[in-house]
């Protein structure tokens, strides 16, 4: 029998009333979702704004035009943000997408207000990737690239899916008018690792594809080798094999970050490592001691002294985003 609806069909509920049916009902109380065949649930929301200011980052504000993320990479950071709207860490992350439907129109409305200052920088993708599959049907990222080119807008995009390719023509025409960086997030080429951490994801090597395809069309595309995950892909021999392969690519920059972790991503990723790779828990729980939310300095350093030395000794040059 279907749930009683408690949104009329011609509006769509905000991502506030959605956390209300959730905490009422569980997801099954969510208004008018659609159960896909990738066997995720996607309810279409509204919202209020489009642009969230932040502060203490490389840029100004963010947009994300979805929320969850059929990724389910294991130690994404966005996790933690998914019970803002009562929503689990755990497989509700990666199995219950919100669509913003109405983000582009919003965004439009954003970028026309004389007071938005140009000058500003923007990236898209940071509580969930703008290129998941459900991109496919929506279009809200390739809708959202446009308005911020129409804008005259500086923006970057953080990805890992190869979907980019598509929007190459509305990039290039971005390009033209403002600052854009595009930012493949390729943590590691090794395969085990891959299809461990990132099982939903595209093949690393179609990532890195998808860097030369737009480097060649013009466009400032690099890798970022976020997070490295302590015991897994932080090993000399496999940085070693993922700069090789960025190089390989002509990536124009490349960045790494050593795996953070807090809130429920921290909870659901030690309880993965509990089930896939048992024997580095005690190492965790020593890394990350007294609910630390990242690795000690010199463990840091130590990495990002690793990945700085292979990184010049292959001419890649260091990650910026502009």
């Amino acid at each position: 029998m279907r749930q009683t609806t408690l949104f009329p069909l011609t509006l769509r509920p905000t991502t506030r009333d959605i956390a209300g049916s959730v905490k009422e009902g569980g997801i099954a109380n969510l208004p008018d979702a659609m159960r896909k065949a990738d066997s995720a649930t996607y309810q279409e929301v509204r919202c209020r704004s489009a642009l969230n200011r932040v502060k203490g980052m490389p840029f100004d504000w963010t947009l994300n035009p979805y929320r969850g993320c059929t990724h389910g990479c294991h130690y994404c950071f966005a996790r933690r943000y998914h019970t803002q709207f009562e929503l689990d860490a755990n497989d509700s992350f990666a199995s219950v997408i919100l669509v913003k439907v109405n983000f582009v129109e919003v965004l439009s409305k954003e970028l026309s207000r004389e007071r938005w200052d140009r000058e500003t920088s923007v990236a898209l993708g940071t509580a969930t990737d703008p290129y998941q599959p459900i991109e496919g049907q929506y279009k809200l990222t390739r809708g959202t690239i446009v308005e911020l080119g129409a804008s005259r807008t500086p923006f970057g995009i953080i990805t890992k899916g190869p979907m980019v390719m598509r929007d190459t023509d509305v990039l290039q025409d971005a390009t033209r008018a403002a600052r854009v960086t595009v930012c493949v997030s390729v943590p590691s080429v090794d395969e085990d690792a891959w299809r461990k951490l990132e099982p939903g994801t595209a093949h690393p090597r179609q990532r890195l594809r998808a860097v030369r395809v737009l480097r060649r069309a013009g466009i400032r595309a690099g890798v970022l080798m976020a997070p490295l995950v302590p015991g897994i892909t932080t090993s000399r021999k496999m940085i070693e094999a993922t700069l090789a392969a960025i190089a390989e690519h002509d990536a124009a920059f490349v960045g790494a970050n050593v795996l953070h972790l807090e809130g429920g991503t921290r909870d659901h990723f030690m309880k993965y490592l509990e089930k896939d790779f048992p024997s580095l828990v005690p190492g965790y729980e020593r890394l990350f001691a007294h609910g630390a939310k990242r690795v000690p300095k010199t463990y840091s350093a130590a990495v990002h002294e690793t990945v700085r030395e292979l990184r010049e000794a292959l001419g890649l040059s260091e990650k910026r985003f502009e």
